[in-house]
């Protein structure tokens, strides 16, 4: 049976009570985990554990901009952060370097 419809995988704050945050994935060219070419213009994201092609909401916390992310890689690999968001992502968010965020999982 399949269950469609918005899961929220995190809240703003983690564990701890440390925020939840994103960073901009720095790749040069090269394929990701799932095999596909990375691209800076797409609207990709690297998450440790999500299954790739799920698509999720990231919201900035600091200005409200949110913006719906395909997870095609594995990262990041700093446990501080959560999730590693494509240069495209990012700029739609309008943040550089870190970001305090939340993610809800749109389409598993």
């Amino acid at each position: 049976m399949l269950v469609a419809g918005v899961l929220a995988v995190a809240a703003p704050v983690g564990a701890a009570g440390k925020p939840l945050i994103a960073a901009i994935c720095t790749q040069k060219g090269g394929t990701t985990t799932s095999g596909e070419a990375f691209s800076p213009e797409k609207l990709t994201a690297a998450h440790r554990t999500l299954p790739f092609g799920t698509m999720v909401r990231v919201t900035n916390i600091r200005n409200g901009r949110s913006v719906v992310v395909r997870i095609n890689d594995r990262g990041p690999f700093n446990t501080s952060r959560i999730i590693d968001l494509s240069p495209a992502a990012a700029r739609q968010l309008q943040f550089s370097g870190l970001a305090p965020v939340t993610l809800d999982v749109v389409i598993p």
